[in-house]
């Protein structure tokens, strides 16, 4: 029995998949006050995608 599977590595995330909380709260915030009230939040999600290993 051959279990490749478990030995490959995994998937690689994706932008639009990585972090969801700071995502979902700079969007929110988007919609509500527009980009230039969210610099703060939009900043934050950069900095969560660097984290993960995205040039933003």
């Amino acid at each position: 029995m051959d279990d490749k599977k478990s030995k490959e590595t995994p998937k690689k995330l994706r932008p639009c998949c990585a972090c969801p909380e700071t995502k979902k709260a700079r969007d929110q915030c988007m919609i509500e006050k527009g980009e230039a009230d969210c610099q703060d939040l939009i900043e934050a999600h950069k900095d969560c995608l660097r984290q993960h290993g995205f040039k933003v």
